[in-house]
């Protein structure tokens, strides 16, 4: 056992973090729906490529999406029954390839084939056959950050959850903090780095406890600000080193995993189960009974609102993910997937309704930038279309984390001008 004293990084934001909707709330298993709709595309990379035919029975847990090339992850059955369509679905977030399956409530299950824990290749080979992503929100697959050729001296777990609302991994570590610290060690193990470093935030103390009582790994409770969960500014609190931009941790000699990725390989490893499954937060005060939720994958948004009670009256925004990153839903039409960490219901009370009024060059976006960014520039050289003078203060390098947009007094959509600037870029360079 190992506690280290409080870190951080530097600039930053101080936000309400609403955790206390559901940072006590013991995680609830949420039935499996009657149909699933599985996406072929959540991960970073290539789609899968669906290997069943409408009509064909599968159990939970049988491959319904083999992985495409290098960079993409296998996807499978969150349930057992009828494959009744494959095609393709138009989200407000996506379009991309569906297998929809009918569920007849047996729970017939297929298992991947027990590996020897010790072999460093057969726990790679797991984790990329199990389908594992980042479960933060980014969705890159896991064992394409593990195949890194740099020396590997720290394995970061993020422990973090900076953004409003979420409790999922807080969750995780109080109530499963053996499975998450099994899940590191075997992570290191593939790596050949056995000094696994878990970051939590100080809000957390009961993760904190719950973590630090297990051998093995060193806990650094680290400030509540935002955006502390980001992969550099968790490494710089954590380690004190500094990835340069365009750089990855592993150039540091650190590769970071989010709790639920940890959890997952040991359940991967350990219990011979894929990837179809993840705990959610499902938070805000526009719905009635804010819960988190293992939920499966693939169970539409609608069947997840309505078991935590459906929305009130005054509900005004619905968003995937937490509110600093996550992506704001015109509907509840969609689907769970493997990245989804929260779905939120915000009431009036919660949200910005002022219209952005322009720019006052006050400095607050800059000096709050984690990434030493100047977004008011980016910002007017977006608008006036000259793209690449924007990109000359750092847009390729902005992680869109928003907190230049929280801090704007003239609640300018900062993010929203970045986003913009990079597809323009990327437009003109391919």
């Amino acid at each position: 056992m190992s506690i280290t004293k409080r870190a951080t990084f530097l600039r930053g934001v101080h936000v309400p973090d609403n955790k206390y909707l559901t940072n006590t709330k013991p995680i609830e298993v949420m039935p499996a729906p009657k149909l699933v709709f599985i996406s072929m595309s959540q991960h970073i990379g290539k789609p899968s490529s669906v290997v069943v035919n409408v009509g064909d029975r599968v159990k939970k847990g049988q491959l319904i999406g083999e992985e495409v090339g290098f960079i993409s992850a296998s996807v499978y059955a969150s349930v057992s029954g009828t494959v009744k369509e494959i095609k393709s679905i138009k989200t407000p977030l996506n379009t991309a390839t569906y297998v929809v399956i009918e569920n007849d409530g047996l729970e017939e299950e297929e298992f991947l084939p027990p590996i020897d824990k010790n072999d460093r290749q057969a726990i790679l080979d797991r984790i990329r056959i199990a389908g594992m992503v980042g479960l933060g929100g980014a969705g890159f697959p896991t064992y394409v950050k593990m195949a890194t050729e740099e020396k590997i001296d720290v394995i970061l777990i993020n422990g973090a959850e900076c953004e409003p609302y979420l409790t999922c991994d807080h969750r995780m570590m109080v109530e499963r903090p053996e499975g998450v610290v099994l899940g590191a060690k075997y992570i290191g193990k593939a790596l050949n780095c056995d000094n696994i470093v878990i970051g939590i935030e100080e809000n957390k103390p009961d993760a904190i406890k719950a973590i630090s009582q297990i051998e093995g790994v060193t806990v650094v409770p680290l400030k509540k600000k935002y955006p502390q969960g980001s992969e550099k500014q968790l490494i710089y609190a954590c380690t004190k080193r500094k990835v340069a931009p365009g750089k990855l941790p592993a150039s540091q000699g650190v590769c970071v995993f989010n709790v639920q990725t940890a959890y997952q390989s040991f359940e991967a490893i350990e219990k011979n189960k894929p990837l179809y499954e993840r705990v959610m937060t499902v938070s805000g005060k526009g719905i009635e009974n804010p819960k988190n939720i293992l939920v499966r994958n693939g169970t539409p948004y609608q069947d997840i609102l309505e078991y935590c009670g459906g929305l009130k009256d005054d509900a005004v925004k619905l968003i995937a993910g937490g509110p600093m990153m996550g992506k704001i839903l015109p509907s509840p039409q969609g689907y769970a997937k493997k990245t989804d960490s929260g779905l939120l219901v915000l009431d009036k009370t919660e949200v910005c309704l002022e219209e952005p009024s322009p720019c006052i060059n006050c400095g607050r976006c800059a000096k709050a930038c984690p990434m030493h960014l100047m977004p008011m520039y980016i910002d007017l050289f977006t608008k006036t279309g000259n793209y690449e003078r924007a990109n000359s203060y750092g847009a390729m390098n902005c992680f869109e984390c928003g907190t230049c947009s929280y801090v704007c007094p003239a609640k300018r959509d900062l993010v929203g001008s970045i986003q913009y600037c990079k597809r323009k870029l990327r437009e003109t360079r391919s």
